[in-house]
């Protein structure tokens, strides 16, 4: 919005007056708040909602109302899948596409990595059980038999569960070479400190994003203890090669970083800061232009009708991947059909991404070292 405004606005002529909330991590405090936001304030666009069980009740509500929700970080899939959504839309991956991701980097490497045929991999899929987290288990478990993976355990649990000590019981009798865990910083945290107190021990753990995705909290609480651990999320875009995406877009990632480095202070560029920015800056650039000019106005009919216009290839955004909308009567109308999550790998005090493996800017360590204190 900075950027955008610096330069006189939307079209560089309507400056952009954000009015900002907190949900406060509460599903009702979202609600309320979304109510506020459209009938007092008047807004005709919800930008952001990080998580998915905000996301859902929140989508039916603007959905309800006709206004514009704007989803720039919630990945359920759920959100959309049914719904046939005309006024949300989120040029963000889904939760289907990380359990995509999961199998095929297990089916790609389990021979030449684990010496193992990929039926012989036993993988267990642990979750919180809201939208985001039973979201990612079922595509971790369909795509998991789709390659023939053996799936020992599937378990779910509430994020603010005081103990995990019994699903870490679980996990060591089922003897998994993989985890998958799905969860947020408070469970992820509580989950990792009782495994290592257990001796847990697995070739790999696979986070899905939100709380892995943290790598800042994770490391202050844990240090080289997640080293090597991998994490399946959107690209933060400072990991990408600018060689390889539009002109112009390696520019605008290196505004970015230095603007949140400036901002926070923070060592680590999270994925959720190219998640909020990219589709931000799809919104006010690819979006709102085409909204006035060729549909008349910024009003909530516009914006629909120009969010379907857009048509950015590959390579056009700083996440690497393009955007297009699924239309109205389609099974996940509203949703980036583009959209592409990556493998990534917590490489000591850095992130590498090491899948797919024609964007990868290592080789993938796998299993993990003996030096680890999870190591198999």
């Amino acid at each position: 919005m900075d950027l955008v405004n610096e330069k006189g606005g939307v079209g560089g002529k309507y400056k952009i007056a954000p009015v900002n909330v907190d949900s406060q991590s509460k599903p009702d405090v979202a609600i309320n708040e979304a109510n506020r936001l459209i009938d007092q304030e008047k807004v005709d666009i919800l930008n952001g909602v990080f998580a998915s069980s905000h996301a859902v009740p929140l989508a039916a509500k603007v959905e309800q109302q006709k206004r514009i929700l704007w989803i720039t970080t919630a990945v359920s899939t759920a959100v959309f899948k049914d719904k046939n959504l005309q006024y949300v839309f989120r040029a963000q991956i889904h939760s289907d596409q990380y359990g995509q991701a999961f199998a095929s980097f297990i089916n790609e490497h389990a021979k030449a990595k684990l010496g193992m045929e990929p039926k012989d991999v036993k993988v267990a899929l642990i979750h919180e059980d809201g939208p985001y987290g039973v979201g990612v288990a079922a595509a971790d478990e369909a795509f998991a038999k789709e390659v023939g993976l053996q799936v020992v355990l599937k378990e779910g649990y509430s994020a603010s569960a005081p103990d995990l000590s019994v699903l870490v019981t679980k996990l060591k009798r089922a003897k998994a070479d993989v985890i998958s865990h799905a969860g947020y910083n408070p469970d992820i945290t509580l989950f990792l400190r009782q495994a290592r107190e257990s001796g847990l021990k697995f070739k790999m753990l696979f986070g899905a994003g939100a709380g892995y995705s943290q790598l800042d909290k994770l490391r202050a609480t844990f240090g080289a203890d997640i080293d090597n651990f991998c994490n399946i999320d959107p690209v933060p875009a400072q990991l990408l090669d600018p060689a390889k995406l539009a002109p112009g877009v390696g520019d605008l990632t290196k505004t970015m970083v230095a603007r949140y480095r400036e901002k926070t202070n923070a060592t680590e560029v999270p994925p959720h800061c190219s998640m909020g920015f990219n589709q931000t800056w799809i919104l006010l650039n690819n979006v709102l232009p085409v909204a006035k000019d060729k549909y008349g106005g910024f009003d909530p009919e516009a914006i629909r009708k120009a969010a379907l216009d857009v048509d950015i290839p590959a390579g056009g955004t700083i996440q690497g991947y393009g955007v297009k909308f699924y239309p109205p009567g389609t099974p996940l109308s509203g949703q980036n059909e583009r959209s592409t999550p990556v493998v990534m790998q917590n490489a000591g005090e850095r992130i590498t991404v090491v899948w797919p493996t024609n964007i990868r800017t290592q080789d993938p360590v796998f299993p993990l070292p003996k030096g680890s204190v999870y190591g198999a």
